[in-house]
């Protein structure tokens, strides 16, 4: 089955290192559509990708610095990045050595796609 994101997953889940892409409710982290290498925690992902990006932009805005754009963690055995609105996230898993720049490049015209 097809989603308005199905094309964005795909052209993100195609980058060298990327494991997982998905997009997520913001509020409450539930999937809404996913594309996912065999073994990846999806749900679990979406909620902590989510909970961390709503708690980045409410630091940000208290903080006085204005909106929150793209945001990375970098861990151990990977990344997460993530970029959001108010309504939605969109969330991309990635190898500790895959290309961040490009990714983020892909993230970020995928926001514009989305309106």
């Amino acid at each position: 089955m097809s989603t308005a994101f199905t094309l964005m997953l795909d052209a993100l889940t195609k980058q060298r290192g990327v494991r997982a892409s998905l997009v997520a409710g913001a509020d409450d982290g539930v999937t809404i559509d996913s594309n996912m290498q065999i073994g990846q925690e999806g749900t679990r992902v979406a909620a902590l990708a989510a909970s961390l990006y709503r708690k980045a932009r409410r630091s940000a805005k208290t903080a006085g610095l204005g909106a929150t754009g793209f945001m990375q963690l970098e861990a151990e055995a990977g990344r997460l990045c993530i970029i959001g609105s108010d309504e939605i996230v969109l969330i991309v898993v990635a190898e500790r050595d895959a290309n961040i720049g490009l990714i983020r490049v892909e993230m970020l015209r995928a926001t514009k796609e989305l309106g």
